[in-house]
């Protein structure tokens, strides 16, 4: 299973962990990259100083290349009309749980391109592979991470978007289906074609000249086959990953992707002020998106909310990132889901060849 994504970083499967922040931790990365294939953290909902907490704890675990994810997001302008009109909304709902709404939303979490600590911290510690969601590093960041000899990736939701990535510099895209879990990579929300993964995979693979690495609604196998089929370097799972006990996944959360509830996944922007997807949940039903403030500020409203339910034993209000096909996921350890995925990769691809 050698391709551009296995030759470049001596992978032995062509498989990435999704960074997917809240759920991936040092030690599901580094039992995802002892075991061949691509292990990830994401360091973007965290300060510069845990941020390489983390990757060295990773260090620590793992020879093996890992990847680094940091959010790369235009910084929103405070917007105090449209705070209060999201702190109101959601008053009734924080009084059902006997709790007050906080009245000013804070900017909580930096994005990495204003994040000079976080920088630095990447500049020492030198990870094989940085990857960003939601837009591009600056130019002059881009230029220093390469000179670390970091490779960089960049999600891509549009070809458009891609062909902006190659120009900047980056190494490889993650072609981001609209069915995946967890946050859009889209640059801007406000305009969304929505591609799918297997057209966007193939428009891509068709296009760039650089590799691209399929991603959304990917859980077996079979989906990583089918992705490089199309031309795909390599497949991102995310969702495939959170059922692992090496996640951070609680009870509530491993519960509703094995349950009935995770037939039925969809993507709002209300828990966090971007567009992402996870299992549908109370808050998805309930908050006016057309009132939801702007990102990362409606999160820290949505965290507070959760934290109000789960402390009278509701997890009606908690981000369970999923992508569009949950039942498909094994609660098995990172490294034997691996090689379950190397097995079924070569059984689809076994069976393609009979067919032939």
């Amino acid at each position: 299973m050698k391709t551009a994504l296995t030759d470049r970083l001596g992978l032995d499967l062509p498989i990435i962990q999704a960074p997917m922040a809240g759920t991936s931790t040092p030690e599901l990365a580094a039992a995802v990259s002892n075991a061949g294939a691509l292990g990830s953290i994401s360091i973007a909902s965290v300060d510069a100083v845990e941020g390489r907490r983390q990757i060295q704890a990773l260090k620590a675990l793992t020879t093996r290349p890992f990847n680094v994810n940091l959010f790369c997001h235009a910084p929103t302008p405070p917007d105090p009309a449209r705070d209060r009109a999201w702190v109101d909304s959601l008053r009734p709902l924080f009084a059902q749980f006997g709790a007050a709404p906080p009245e000013t939303l804070t900017e909580i979490y930096q994005s990495f391109l204003t994040d000079d600590a976080k920088l630095a911290v990447l500049l020492d510690e030198k990870p094989a592979v940085i990857s960003f969601h939601f837009g591009l590093p600056q130019p002059d960041q881009i230029a220093a991470l390469k000179s670390a000899g970091c490779l960089l990736i960049a999600s891509a939701t549009t070809p458009e978007e891609s062909r902006l990535a190659q120009a900047a510099g980056i190494d490889m895209v993650v072609a981001q289906g609209f069915e995946a879990g967890g946050h859009r990579g889209v640059f801007d929300p406000t305009d969304d074609p929505r591609f799918a993964t297997l057209p966007l995979t193939r428009l891509l693979a068709r296009e760039l000249d650089i590799p691209v690495i399929a991603a959304g609604g990917i859980m077996d196998g079979a989906g990583i086959a089918a992705a490089l089929a199309l031309g795909a370097a390599g497949a991102q799972l995310g969702t495939a990953f959170v059922s692992c006990p090496e996640s951070a996944a609680n009870p509530a959360y491993r519960a509703a992707l094995a349950g009935p509830r995770a037939e039925r996944t969809r993507v709002s922007p209300v828990i966090s002020g971007r567009p992402a997807r996870g299992v549908e949940n109370a808050f998805m039903q309930r908050g006016d998106e057309a009132l939801t403030a702007g990102y990362p500020y409606a999160y820290d409203l949505g965290k507070a909310l959760n934290a109000a339910a789960h402390a009278q034993g509701d997890d009606g209000y908690a981000p369970q990132w999923a992508g569009q096909a949950p039942p498909l996921a094994r609660a098995l350890p990172a490294a034997e889901l691996v090689e379950v995925l190397a097995q079924e990769i070569r059984a689809a691809v076994s069976r393609l060849q009979r067919l032939l």
